[in-house]
């Protein structure tokens, strides 16, 4: 048996979040083309048989899915920050993801410098790139003296095999941490406040994306209570929507991803400016 840990590092919207779920061929982190858009470092679990591992032992890899890593604005900027150089030490394997479309910048080589020298760059979003452009970035990406590089796509998968072998070759003889059932280890209502705010990313657009949180108060049976926190009373207008429209749509949204006969209830509230004020990320769950 193998087992170990892996991290997937690097700027916001590189696409970390899909290619965790990709690897796992399910949803474990919530994703959307807005900065930022994960808060929390959430592990996947990924199960290999040894029929199924490149080694030829059944081997279980811990994904660890972190913030991105950016310049930070606000005291919840550097709360991401922190939560995702806290999972870099005494891992066995951290990823660099990279975007194929996008110059390789001083970002990328900022989180370059604090991973060890037997990190792997992954190049992601390779299905939005030809050819000459992913060699370039390749090129690029090659002055970071990384291990071993990778160009994927986690969009369609291409790529996503190999680099998965590489990483299974990697992980050291060791005991399961987790039963075979557990694809992730995120507790339930944080999975369902995440998901109500990842449908809030996508219907509002560019509208207060960083401004909103969310956590569930109450969970009775199949009754959820989730409530929507802003920062200012003008945006629990925006939330809300004309007519309830934008806080209906997010809880249609929302419930399609729910058990059946999951009754959710959304609340908005404001909460000042909390965005500024680390005391209230525990409450949060940040």
């Amino acid at each position: 048996m193998r087992s170990g840990f892996v991290t997937l590092v690097g700027r916001p919207n590189v696409g970390k979040s899909t290619l965790l779920n990709r690897i796992l061929g399910t949803k474990a982190s919530i994703t959307s083309d807005k900065a930022q858009t994960t808060r929390h470092a959430v592990r996947g679990v990924l199960h290999l048989d040894a029929s199924d591992a490149v080694t030829g032992e059944a081997t279980q890899i811990v994904f660890v899915d972190t913030p991105g890593i950016h310049k930070p604005r606000t005291p919840l900027g550097e709360h991401l920050n922190a939560t995702a150089t806290a999972e870099l030490p005494d891992v066995d394997v951290a990823c660099l993801v990279i975007d194929a479309t996008a110059p390789l910048g001083r970002g990328d080589r900022f989180v370059a410098a604090q991973l060890p020298t037997d990190a792997i760059v992954v190049v992601n979003k390779c299905d939005l790139a030809d050819r000459g452009r992913i060699a370039a970035q390749l090129d690029a990406a090659s002055s970071l003296d990384a291990d071993a590089y990778f160009p994927v796509s986690a969009r369609t998968g291409d790529g996503v095999a190999a680099l998965v072998d590489e990483l299974a070759g990697r992980m050291p003889e060791g005991p399961p941490y987790y039963p075979r059932e557990v694809v992730t280890d995120t507790p339930e209502a944080t999975w369902v406040a995440e998901l109500v705010r990842e449908q809030l990313l996508g219907v509002l657009h560019d509208e207060v994306p960083h401004s909103v949180a969310t956590r569930v108060t109450e969970w009775e049976g199949k009754r959820i209570r989730c409530e929507i926190l802003v920062e200012r009373e003008s945006q629990k207008g925006i939330v809300i929507g004309h007519g309830g429209s934008v806080i209906a749509e997010v809880g249609k949204r929302a419930r399609a991803q729910l058990d059946p006969g999951v009754y959710l209830e959304l609340f908005v509230k404001v909460d000042k400016n909390w965005q500024r004020h680390p005391e209230r990320f525990d409450r949060l769950g940040l």
